[in-house]
């Protein structure tokens, strides 16, 4: 089996701690019922559309926001910062990709946006220092699964879709990258994920520099 060469991250849920225990404990602190933002925004028909219309730049956090809000019955205030407080770096798998650059893998960012303000998931995370290439669906007017996001962060990478692995925690997603030729791993378990992609890579991703 040749190696990849490539290896394209998503980063909620991959680079930070699972998204759902977070959504749970916002949750749990403004009193709700369990599961009530998975039926009010990902279930609902129209918080589905205002989502990938986030994803999708067409509208701003601060739009999302108010418009979610009522949905749930809190205040609109930073809602997004405030559901997702509970997002920490999953340090294993920054070193990892970290690993896989020194190794002289090409390695990229691949995210839906969730907007850029009041509250920037990507803060602290130095994407454009660490990684080769950094694609957010906002400023593409593009959301995954749509394959041309992909081609997106293909081209800034210089390589094909079956020169790399794709990683991510949403299965849909996977599936769409695999039918553009990349090997995918869906993110489930950190050290999972880091085995599966040891062996795709054919490089050590876990140790000391």
């Amino acid at each position: 089996m040749s190696h990849r060469t490539g290896l394209v991250l998503d980063f909620g849920g991959v680079l930070t701690t699972p998204l759902l225990p977070a959504v749970l404990a916002f949750e749990q602190r403004e009193g709700l019922p369990q599961g009530a933002c998975i039926t009010a925004l990902y279930m609902d028909e129209e918080g589905v559309r205002l989502t990938h219309e986030l994803e999708r730049g067409t509208i701003s956090q601060t739009e999302w926001n108010e418009a979610a809000a009522p949905k749930l019955g809190v205040a609109p205030d930073n809602l997004m910062g405030r559901i997702f407080a509970d997002l920490r770096p999953e340090r294993s798998l920054i070193d990892a990709a970290a690993a896989a650059k020194r190794a002289g893998i090409k390695v990229g960012i691949l995210s839906n946006s969730v907007g850029l303000t009041p509250w920037n998931l990507y803060d602290g995370y130095e994407l454009d220092v660490l990684y080769d290439s950094v694609v957010i669906s906002e400023s593409h007017g593009l959301r995954k699964p749509d394959p041309e996001l992909f081609e997106v962060a293909l081209k800034q990478l210089g390589l094909a879709a079956d020169e790399c692995v794709f990683v991510d925690d949403t299965e849909e997603y996977v599936q769409a990258a695999e039918k553009l030729g990349f090997a995918g791993v869906h993110a489930q378990q950190p050290e999972q994920t880091i085995a599966r992609l040891e062996a795709l890579l054919g490089v050590p991703l876990t140790g000391a520099p």
